[in-house]
């Protein structure tokens, strides 16, 4: 007898069934509930096997810790780093992969704005907070750093990914408070790169960011396509080597993108526009052309997760620059900034509105997402009209 596409879905659960179900005070039912999810395709078995793995961990866990957790695990495959707990009540079912037209299969299911609709976001946190599987961030015992969830404020991490948030904030905490020292004739420079002012009131914003990152060991030069990153950036190295070339001190320059593609592009792109500077032979051959990869210039090693450069092998450069920021994701920007030495400086090119990184972690994004205010400080405005 020849079955068609319908008998191999599975089938939903009865209607009477369903009403039989606590998810939120049964964590047998909440698993069931999950592969059912699974089932439709709501929910990915990788998220469904993390909850039963740390409803193996603890057995009497509240069901509401192990649902926290499979819906984290479900935003991380979305390139969400953390789950807002109060924000995922107010939409419980944009948590989940549900179709934005139906389901295709018929019968009762229990939907997460269902499930959820009676729970309370404070209440929410106070079980998390209880549970042996999740640490408080403001946790340092020793005991609570194994614990595979982290509760910070009203979001959820694992702790993997709540590591790499830390690790990214204090190394680039630590870049932004010092300020390096720049040439006392920078005016003079910046004009000899950009050309004198022009009298109307139009800010060059490519030779304002020159001027700004020269300070800084940490800088984002970001743009949508056209709007002269690669030249902005190529002036600022060569605002940066000229002094170190006439000291006898020339720095250490290293270029990187994500892709191999990405890393072509820009090789060709720096290339012309190294021809094109007014400066001395000196300086223009200190600035390189060769781009690589950020893995191969790491050190990718086959088969870890690890690479050759860390914090406790850096990177011999004085400055780094990388193209297309936006696909570096959450953890790989924590390996970078680890393997960079104290020294050193950093700039990010990209667009902040394309190529979102494939893993997990929006950093140039998140970095970006009060640029377009354009706000200064009273004394970095002091500096530049200075």
């Amino acid at each position: 007898m020849s079955r068609t596409f319908a008998d191999l879905l599975p089938m939903p659960l009865a209607a009477e069934s369903l009403a039989d179900l606590a998810p939120l005070s049964r964590a047998d039912d909440l698993l069931l509930l999950l592969t059912r999810w699974v089932e439709r395709g709501w929910l990915r078995a990788l998220d469904k096997a993390f909850v039963a793995f740390l409803h193996e961990l603890a057995p009497d866990d509240d069901p509401l810790v192990l649902l926290a957790a499979a819906l984290i695990s479900h935003q991380l495959g979305h390139g969400h780093v953390c789950l807002d707990l109060f924000e995922t009540l107010k939409e419980p079912d944009f948590a989940l992969s549900l179709p934005p037209e139906g389901d295709v299969q018929s019968g009762a299911m229990l939907l997460p704005s269902q499930l959820l609709e009676a729970l309370d976001g404070a209440h929410w946190c106070k079980v998390l907070a209880s549970s042996r599987l999740v640490a408080l961030a403001v946790d340092g015992r020793e005991a609570a750093q194994h614990r595979p969830l982290v509760l910070s404020g009203k979001r959820l991490y694992l702790r993997r990914y709540w590591a790499y948030e830390r690790r990214i904030d204090h190394a680039l905490r630590q870049r932004l408070a010092a300020h390096e020292a720049t040439p006392g004739d920078l005016p003079q420079r910046l004009t000899g790169l950009f050309g004198p002012a022009t009298l109307d009131d139009v800010i060059d914003w490519q030779k304002l960011a020159c001027a700004l990152a020269t300070r800084s060991a940490f800088s984002i030069v970001t743009g949508g396509p056209g709007t002269g990153k690669t030249t902005t950036v190529v002036r600022l190295l060569a605002l940066l080597q000229a002094p170190a070339v006439e000291a006898g001190k020339p720095l250490r320059i290293r270029l990187a993108a994500p892709t191999g593609k990405a890393a072509a592009r820009l090789t060709e792109s720096i290339s012309q526009q190294v021809q094109t500077l007014k400066v001395a032979e000196t300086v223009r051959e200190k600035i390189p052309s060769d781009v690589t990869t950020v893995h191969r210039l790491l050190g990718s090693r086959p088969g870890t997760r690890h690479f050759r450069h860390h914090a406790g092998n850096r990177l011999p450069l004085d400055v780094l620059v990388v193209d297309e920021a936006s696909m570096i994701d959450l953890e790989m920007m924590a390996n970078l900034l680890d393997a960079l030495p104290a020294h050193a400086r950093l700039v990010l090119l990209g667009d902040k509105d394309q190529l979102a990184s494939v893993e997990a972690g929006a950093v140039l994004g998140d970095l970006c997402r009060d640029a377009e205010a354009g706000w200064y400080s009273p004394q970095t405005r002091q500096w530049l009209g200075g």
